[in-house]
């Protein structure tokens, strides 16, 4: 049987999110600095918008159905061999995976926002803070990559071994349902979607018109 995983703001969030962060960093080793800022206001884009249905999404979206305490999650992994993920959405561990790399591309976007490359290019805010601040952020901007890459993999690995037990998560996140016997969650949410879209849209017009600008 097919339930309904995944919603359409949960998948375009996460695949926009997989499309864009290569795009940042690969803008940035080129020194297409331009290309580099609107790549990463789009990110930012996206970032904020899952935030936002984090908080009043549908039911496997929201932070509060999916995180769980340190010891659901030990007792998750002790078992994790005799089940076939019966989590309608994140698992207990994936969960920590989400919250950890949503926090790590927050802190890459806002450090950006004061970075400076003492070049030609700074960060939309970098004359609010003194040069100090702005050098340590640029210093972190770099350094957090590095952890970021480091999630990116642990994910990627967590996908493979969970594939090789029959699990297809990759599947679900792109057609948003897959096969489980667990009670379908609820996709219905009260927020209206054209204020997701406002949000959305309003972040996607400041990546594009402000490095313009």
């Amino acid at each position: 049987m097919k339930i309904q995983v995944w919603d359409k703001v949960v998948r375009v969030c996460h695949w926009g999110m997989v499309i864009l962060l290569p795009l940042c960093w690969w803008s940035g080793e080129q020194g297409e600095m331009e290309w580099h800022q609107s790549f990463a206001y789009l990110l930012l884009a996206l970032l904020m918008t899952r935030l936002f249905w984090g908080l009043f999404g549908s039911e496997t979206a929201r932070f509060s159905q999916f995180v769980r305490g340190p010891r659901q999650v030990f007792d998750y992994l002790k078992s994790w061999k005799q089940q076939r993920d019966p989590h309608p959405g994140h698992n207990p561990a994936g969960a920590y995976m989400v919250v950890v790399m949503l926090t790590l591309l927050l802190t890459q976007l806002v450090s950006g926002l004061f970075a400076t490359d003492d070049i030609l290019t700074e960060g939309p805010l970098y004359s609010y803070v003194s040069s100090d601040t702005a050098s340590w952020l640029t210093w972190l901007h770099k350094q957090n990559f590095n952890l970021i890459l480091a999630a990116v993999g642990l994910h990627l690995t967590a996908l493979l071994v969970y594939r090789l037990k029959g699990t297809p998560l990759v599947a679900a996140m792109i057609t948003g349902y897959r096969r489980g016997g667990a009670e379908a969650p609820k996709m219905v949410t009260t927020t209206p979607a054209w204020l997701v879209l406002l949000v959305l849209m309003a972040g996607l017009g400041w990546g594009l018109i402000w490095p313009l600008w």
